[in-house]
Formats: C-alpha cells, sequence, structure tokens
C-alpha cells in the first residue's frame, strides 16, 4: 500500500520538481560542483537533478538501513558515470547513534517522536492501514555524524547545493553548520507544518538563522496533499 501512495504522490509532485529545477538553472545555469543531499531516502532527488544539471560531486547521506538499500539500486548506473559517494548514517550537530521511527510509507521516517492525536497524523495512519491493521512505524537504530567533522575529513571547502529532507531534522543540521554554512551558495529544504513530526522548532527558527548568515528566501511552493512546503534560499555573499 504505501508503494503505491508512494508513486501516486510521486506522479503529483513531478511538475513541482520542475519548477524548482527552473529555479535552479537560473542560478547555476547547467553546472553544480558539489552537491549534498542531505535524507537521500531513494535517491529521487539526485536522479531527478542529474538529468538537468552536469554534476561534479554528489555527497548522498540516508541513515535508514531499507532506504539506504534501494538508494544504492537506484542510482546503481548514475555511480558509474559519476562522482557521487554514498553514507549509511545522518548528518547532524553530533555524532551519535540514535533511534529512527521507520514508517511504512518511508519517506515519513524520522528521528522525533509523533503526535499521534493530531489529525494529520491520523488520516495518514487510516490510509497506510486501509487493507489491515498493521503497522504505522518500527524502530530501528541509526546513525548521525557530526556534519562539521564530515567536511573537514573530506576536505570540503564549499557546497554549491545542499538539499535538506529530514522529516523534522532541518533546524539541526542548518545549526550543526556554524560558520561553514557561510560557504553554501543554496539550501532547498522541506518544511512541516502539519505537527504530526514533534520537531522541537519552528520555521521562524530556521528562517532566522540563515537569515543571520546572509541568506535571502529565493523560492516557496507548498507541497501536494501536505501542509508542508520547499523551500529555496540564496546566500547573499556567496
Amino acid at each position: 500500500m504505501e508503494n503505491l501512495i508512494r508513486k501516486i504522490i510521486n506522479l503529483f509532485e513531478i511538475k513541482s520538481k520542475y519548477r524548482i529545477v527552473k529555479k535552479l538553472k537560473k542560478i547555476f545555469s547547467t553546472n553544480i560542483d558539489i552537491f549534498f543531499d542531505v535524507g537521500g531516502h531513494h535517491g529521487e532527488t539526485t536522479i531527478f537533478l542529474n538529468k538537468s544539471f552536469i554534476i561534479n560531486k554528489t555527497y548522498i547521506f540516508e541513515p535508514s538501513q531499507e532506504s539506504f538499500r534501494k538508494l544504492e539500486k537506484n542510482i546503481a548506473n548514475l555511480r558509474k558515470k559519476s562522482n557521487l559517494y554514498i553514507f549509511n548514517f545522518a548528518l547532524g550537530h553530533e555524532t551519535k547513534n540514535i533511534l529512527l521511527k521507520q514508517v511504512r510509507e518511508s519517506s515519513s521516517s524520522t528521528f522525533h517522536d509523533f503526535d499521534e492525536s493530531t489529525a494529520y497524523f491520523k488520516r495518514k495512519n487510516k490510509i497506510l492501514n486501509f487493507f489491515n491493521k498493521k503497522f504505522f512505524f518500527v524502530t530501528k537504530t541509526a546513525k548521525i555524524k557530526n556534519i562539521q567533522d564530515f567536511i573537514k575529513e573530506n576536505n570540503i571547502k564549499k557546497i554549491d547545493l545542499m538539499k535538506i529532507d529530514t522529516e523534522g531534522y532541518e533546524y539541526y543540521i542548518l545549526e550543526g553548520l556554524k560558520e561553514f554554512i557561510k560557504n553554501i551558495k543554496v539550501i532547498y529544504f522541506e518544511h512541516h507544518y502539519d505537527l504530526m513530526i514533534k520537531k522541537g522548532y519552528k520555521f521562524s527558527d530556521i528562517h532566522n538563522l540563515l537569515l543571520k548568515f546572509g541568506f535571502n528566501k529565493y523560492f516557496k511552493e507548498k507541497m501536494i496533499f501536505r501542509k508542508s512546503f520547499e523551500y529555496i534560499y540564496i546566500n547573499s555573499k556567496n
């Protein structure tokens, strides 16, 4: 059931993806030097962007072991012709093991607790379990690596495009970048307003952090069927 739901959502989101690419083309034209795909899931964003841009180096991070296996399979052909590196851990403001709630509809997996009293959770749970009463999520152990440590260990001096889709962990990744965030040209991320995930922060926290380091909001779009938006912020000083 979750695979069917994901396919339906992907069909409706394809137009949104093209609008995102159109906006990014105004910034990068045809070439992106270094791309970070944080929350790579099954490789959807990396695959889609590689159809529109020449990307020199891609770093993909996906903490779920189940999603990572699908990611490896989906990008196998792309890895043969690209400098593409994949990592089975998340990025954050500290290095540690953490519990991941692996949701049946895997793109909703999160490190945070769910508020099961929200209408959004109840509706999503009902859809996922329409044909039979199975689990909404199971808890698995995953790893987070300090993002600054990763950047230093891999001698990364700048990032042209950082995409973050981590189901309520976006702020902690951006916070963990600290001063290095000044070396990022464009940040493209998703934010949930539905309150199903207990994130511990608000959109204003992300917005104010980005403003503090010289970023300006460039694009905003509501995602189909969700109380979520996609944003593009550009570094005005980079």
